[in-house]
């Protein structure tokens, strides 16, 4: 998978364009993603980042990075032995191609908005 554009509220990944939330892994990705509390990131809102089985997991926390990642969060992930990576989108978006082209097993949940 590749990002191939991003901006405010909206995500091109190989040739598709998407204006809601996403995560991207390896062999696909989930259009659609909500957090239960929208602007703070708990471990039960990367259920399905989880199922994609990440070794390093960036999150991108909005355009502005108003998005929350909690030591709650951050903790849990690492704990899973998940390196996190959290940046506002526009740079995690950056972070999601360097490593993917590095061939680490990468998975993006990203915040598109504020």
């Amino acid at each position: 998978m590749h990002i191939d554009t991003y901006r405010f509220s909206y995500i091109e990944v190989n040739g598709h364009s998407y204006t809601s939330d996403v995560i991207i892994g390896p062999e696909g990705m989930v259009d659609g993603w909500w957090r239960k509390t929208g602007h703070s990131l708990f471990p039960g809102d990367l259920a399905m980042a989880l199922e994609m089985a990440p070794g390093t997991l960036v999150i991108g926390t909005g355009h502005d990075g108003r998005m929350q990642v909690p030591e709650e969060t951050q903790s849990f992930l690492e704990n899973e032995g998940i390196e996190v990576r959290a940046a506002e989108t526009g740079r995690a978006v950056e972070l999601f191609n360097e490593l993917q082209a590095q061939g680490t097993r990468v998975v993006a949940a990203l915040h598109l908005t504020c």
